[in-house]
């Protein structure tokens, strides 16, 4: 057998893999005898058919079984060897003239290869670290959420722009006939909010969707349509006011505090206050790390050049999955993935220079401190280890679930890192205005 590459550019070769007889006769000798010993043909004792049967009957197909794999393996062991970073499958290049009679097979292969590049750190525009806080605004907001949450309803005849209306949502086109109840607070605009204003019980509104929450996503709630219908959704709909309700709010007493935290960690309003800023920004700090790592990842594809072998990429696509793809599909296709690929091939070069690794026991550490918050929330407070374990194993068994976790590991690894050796310009700034500034 013989082996040779043949470099087209920097970016793509083609491999040459030449077959002869000696490399396979062997093998295909034995896997003939062994035929002839378990061959049961009309006429002939079982294992004493003749050879020169069992060649011509079986030979060819064994023959050709034997080189494919035979190629697919050294194929393999020649990439590994040489250590050649390559970019998708090897594409077999196809021979019309084909000859298995023939003393020799050649078998060419396209290979596209991973480019080679530096990245650089030291953003020469700084991307922005945002330091999100828990303003005094958002702070009464939640203490009165608090206080409505453990408080009590009480009936009432009109509307106020305080109240709590229940009634059912109609629209007969979308075939929308569903019982809600919501808060007024929740209602964007005066001229909505002047509609239920000094309403009664029986009173039909009529609204349009767009624009009527504070929240977008409140209609997902109200109406009961799925959450990609809801963003953008504009319909007229109407209302049938069935209840009202004012809600008095609970004391800001100890009894409540106990309620909240029952450790007895809270005796005061000013507790109460540090307790949510704490819980909010340590929520907000999450967002926070997560917009970071998008915007890191944006800086280094933008900011780290160097070129794909993008003809051959394309024309992997067009064969790699299960539907064959039109020329112009899999420029599609390609043009749709190569920001993944090139910051994929970006990740691995950073990983690879600053040998950043993930071992299987520190997955299993972050498996375990998953699921212990996942317990948390469920009142499970101090879970035993085998069962932390037992969990565990069973969650990493699904490979699915297991590398769910490990891009989440690797993800937290890749933003310590940026954190330790980027510089950023830092920007603090309330949670809405962070929405604003990001998201819209």
């Amino acid at each position: 057998m013989n082996i040779t590459k043949q470099n087209s550019d920097a970016l793509n070769a083609v491999v040459k893999i030449d077959i002869v007889a000696e490399d396979y006769q062997a093998k295909v000798s034995e896997l003939l005898e062994d035929y002839r010993k378990k061959a049961d043909i009309p006429g002939f004792r079982k294992g004493h058919v003749p050879m020169g049967m069992i060649k011509k009957q079986y030979g060819k197909s064994i023959m050709i079984d034997e080189v494919n794999k035979l190629l697919q393996a050294s194929l393999n062991k020649y990439l590994a060897d040489e250590k050649l970073e390559i970019l998708g499958n090897p594409i077999p290049r196809m021979q019309e003239d084909f000859n298995w009679e023939a003393a020799i097979f050649s078998f060419e292969f396209e290979l596209g290869l991973a480019p080679q590049f530096d990245v650089d750190l030291n953003a020469k525009k700084k991307v922005t670290q945002y330091n999100i806080i828990a303003t005094d605004e958002l702070i009464d907001k939640e203490v009165e959420n608090i206080q409505a949450r453990y408080g009590t309803e009480s009936p009432i005849e009109v509307v106020t722009a305080t109240s709590n209306v229940t009634g059912t949502f109609v629209n007969q086109e979308k075939e929308i006939d569903k019982k809600a109840t919501f808060s007024l607070k929740d209602v964007e605009g005066k001229a909505n909010l002047k509609k239920f204003v000094g309403a009664k019980s029986g009173v039909v509104i009529e609204l349009k969707t767009k624009g009527l929450f504070t929240n977008e996503y409140q209609l997902e709630t109200v109406l009961g349509i799925p959450q990609e219908e809801v963003l953008g959704l504009d319909i007229n709909i109407t209302f049938t006011l069935e209840a009202i309700t004012e809600t008095i709010l609970a004391e800001l007493d100890q009894e409540l505090f106990t309620k909240l935290f029952s450790d007895g960690s809270v005796t005061s309003v000013t507790d109460v206050r540090a307790k949510i800023k704490e819980d909010a920004e340590k929520q907000f700090n999450q967002q926070g790390d997560q917009q970071l790592l998008n915007a890191v990842t944006e800086y280094l594809v933008e900011n780290t050049k160097f070129d794909l072998p993008a003809d051959f990429l394309k024309k992997w696509l067009a064969t790699a999955g299960e539907k064959q793809l039109s020329t112009e599909e899999a420029a599609a296709e390609y043009a749709k993935s190569e920001k993944a690929l090139r910051y994929q091939l970006i990740e691995g070069k950073i990983m690879k220079d600053n040998h950043i690794k993930l071992d299987y026991a520190e997955l299993v550490a972050y498996a375990k401190g998953f699921i212990r918050t996942q317990m948390a929330q469920f009142g499970n407070m101090n879970p035993e280890e085998k069962e932390l374990d037992d969990i565990a194993t069973r969650i990493l068994s699904n490979q699915e679930e297991a590398q769910k976790l490990q891009a989440q590991l690797m993800s937290q690894k890749l933003l310590a890192f940026y954190k330790e050796n980027m510089s950023f310009k830092s920007k603090e700034l309330s949670y809405e205005k962070f929405v604003k500034e990001v998201y819209k």
